[in-house]
């Protein structure tokens, strides 16, 4: 079942993301890319690992994304970690900057996917998970699917 909008393909997720942060709000970012970089992601070859989004002289910048280098882009190699411009408008990095430098939040990208032929990456503003948190969320799906479990009769 594809829970996509017509239009996009998703290129990748970061499901680990809602294991260390809550997500409090989210927005969409165009990022500038080179060719061999759009090929690559094409090819579904990106890892969020350690990314996050950083904030210098008025612009975002994507760090520590890996996009893998495709492979027949020949002498036209690209950096696969080399930090990568957000197209976002002023008043939202302005915004962003200041509840980052406030109230210790952080940007952090949630997917990648294609919307009309364009790459766009799905942020969001989170805030991280203490250990305490996700130790109690952890216990709490176990009696989730325990309970289920036992109402569905499967022994």
């Amino acid at each position: 079942m594809n829970r996509t909008k017509p239009g996009i393909k998703t290129i990748a997720v970061n499901r680990k993301i809602r294991h260390f942060f809550e997500i409090l709000d989210t927005l969409e970012a165009g990022i500038v890319l080179t060719g061999s970089e759009v090929k690559s992601l094409r090819n579904g070859r990106v890892s969020f690992k350690e990314g996050y989004v950083r904030f210098e002289k008025g612009e975002a910048l994507l760090v520590d994304v890996h996009i893998a280098p495709y492979e027949n882009a020949g002498y036209a190699q690209h950096d696969p970690v080399r930090p990568r411009k957000l197209l976002l408008h002023k008043d939202e990095i302005a915004v962003l900057t200041g509840k980052v430098e406030q109230k210790g939040l952080a940007v952090v990208p949630l997917k990648i996917y294609f919307k009309q032929g364009r790459v766009k990456v799905e942020l969001a503003l989170s805030r991280g998970l203490k250990v305490h948190d996700r130790r109690e969320t952890l216990k709490r799906k176990a009696v989730e699917r325990d309970t289920a479990r036992e109402m569905s009769g499967y022994k």
